[in-house]
């Protein structure tokens, strides 16, 4: 459906572009295929003739919307008619320096793993036409890095698109306290990378509250769900401040562990203490948040959890559904 109405829009801006001289409704619906084969000839009347008028006033209002400037204009028999001037559709040439162009370069590299590779590159290009100066290398000065943000989990293309599109989604998703995966209702906000990993923050509609979620514990494919969203998108959607505090980067307090000597160096970063026992262990004091349990596991059977005891709890959970697969 989205698909079919950007054709549509599309065919519309196209038409209004084109012409010379005002174009009536009438014959808009009988250039545009999409009306067309929607509501018939222009002769209709009617239902057929209301619902054309009602969807030709939306995208006329959706191309406005989208920065086209439609001129109204009444003829002589006082018909009214639509067109678009292309010197008052015309943005101005573009000029970038070496700098910008180099932060365009990086800009592309970054999503080169990405479906978005195309759309980069395909951008540098019409630069290129637009008069980006050919002696202008937009990847030379930044030769020496590759920024890259990996997308390799399959769920980020239908997720961004429906958080660009404001579409609710269905998926499965295991926790990883979880042998099992459960699925989960989402209205879709904002992705975001970090730490190497992507994160999806939007409303669960089962729970009622804000969540974020792993794209890489979904699991099967996500679907789309017609309707609208129930609950007010944020202004500013914090994702990786709420991952860093599930993720214990926020600690008000600290946890003691057992470290296997020559093991954990992300552990032993983070320690405010260490002090060697012997027997291939040392004892370290780190900082404990929300979501170190998860972390810990992650070290399999080179950590002990000492104390707290909850914490020592949550991880031998976690453990356990490991185990369960």
């Amino acid at each position: 459906m989205a698909i079919a109405k950007a054709e549509r829009l599309m065919n519309l801006a196209l038409c209004l572009l084109g012409t010379r001289r005002p174009l009536s409704k009438r014959e808009l619906r009988d250039s545009i295929e999409a009306y067309v084969e929607a509501f018939g000839p222009g002769n209709g009347a009617g239902g057929s003739e209301d619902s054309f008028n009602r969807m030709f006033e939306r995208d006329k209002d959706d191309l406005r919307e989208l920065g086209l400037v439609i001129e109204t204009v009444e003829s002589l028999e006082g018909e009214i008619g639509y067109l678009a001037r292309r010197d008052s559709n015309r943005l101005p040439p573009i000029t970038l320096d070496a700098e910008e162009a180099a932060a365009l370069g990086v800009a592309a590299k970054v999503w080169q793993q990405a479906r978005l590779a195309g759309a980069a590159s395909g951008a540098l290009q019409k630069l290129r036409a637009a008069g980006l100066p050919e002696d202008v290398d937009p990847y030379g000065p930044h030769g020496a890095l590759e920024p890259r943000i990996p997308v390799h989990e399959a769920a980020f293309e239908p997720l961004m698109l429906a958080c660009r599109d404001r579409r609710p989604v269905v998926f499965d998703y295991r926790k990883a306290t979880a042998a099992h995966p459960e699925q989960r209702h989402v209205e879709p906000w904002a992705l975001e990378c970090w730490r190497g990993h992507w994160y999806l923050a939007g409303w669960d509609r089962d729970r009622g509250a804000e969540r974020v979620f792993r794209l890489s514990r979904i699991t099967g494919k996500v679907r789309s769900r017609g309707g609208r969203y129930t609950a007010d998108v944020p202004d500013v959607v914090t994702v990786r401040e709420t991952v860093a505090s599930w993720a214990g980067e926020i600690a008000d307090r600290s946890a003691r562990i057992r470290l296997r000597s020559g093991a954990g160096y992300p552990l032993r970063a983070k320690a405010t203490a260490v002090r060697e026992l012997g027997d291939g262990w040392d004892e370290l004091e780190i900082p404990y948040g929300h979501g170190l349990d998860a972390w810990l596991v992650e070290f399999g059977p080179d950590v002990v959890v000492l104390e707290p005891a909850e914490l020592r709890a949550d991880v031998v959970d976690r453990l356990r559904a490991v185990a369960k697969g």
